[in-house]
């Protein structure tokens, strides 16, 4: 079983590389926003209790979180392995993640980050903006703090993965087959 998250910067393409590696792979793209949404919109009973703390500003706490994630991994159990989006952003979600991997015999192979320049990301998220309707991709200076607290989360995650030699960052510029490419470089090494 391949388990990876892909990391990267808003605008990167984590989102175009997730969907070919998916398909390469045969892996199941566990998008942390979209299990959330999921579980909301369905109002099951974790979606529920993510709610009631969404509805009081509060962080939904890890462990909500980790057991979404247990119910996705449980409903694609034949997997060949799992892409990871969106989550961890912490240490300590790193940390249950590897907990609940464990449970589940399996392991995390690999964090891939594509990096990418910030002035080209800003260009990127800039012209996604026009196109997209995503208020947040429209003005620059929030596109500029969103790279920011992209930075200040991964950094903790990028040395967590390091020390367990998991961490492979990959040139995240280029054409799309290219990118492609470089991330099956490093996949298939695992």
């Amino acid at each position: 079983m391949t388990n990876i998250i892909l990391f990267g910067p808003p605008g990167a393409g984590k989102g175009t590389q997730a969907n070919f590696l998916k398909e390469k792979y045969n892996l199941v793209h566990i998008s942390t926003g979209d299990v959330f949404r999921y579980n909301i919109k369905n109002e099951t009973q974790l979606g529920n209790l993510a709610k009631s703390f969404m509805a009081k500003g509060k962080l939904v706490p890890d462990e909500i979180t980790i057991d979404m994630l247990s119910n996705e991994l449980d409903k694609n159990s034949g997997a060949n392995g799992f892409i990871f989006d969106g989550f961890p952003r912490t240490e300590a979600q790193a940390e249950a993640l590897g907990h609940l991997m464990d449970d589940k015999d399996t392991n995390i192979a690999a964090m891939v980050a594509l990096e990418v320049d910030d002035e080209v990301l800003v260009k990127r998220l800039l012209e996604r903006g026009k196109t997209s309707g995503r208020a947040d991709d429209a003005e620059e200076s929030i596109i500029r703090n969103r790279i920011k607290v992209y930075y200040n989360e991964t950094a903790i995650l990028k040395k967590y993965y390091q020390k367990q030699n998991k961490y492979h960052g990959v040139d995240g510029v280029g054409s799309i087959e290219e990118i492609t490419e470089r991330l099956s470089d490093v996949i298939d090494k695992l």
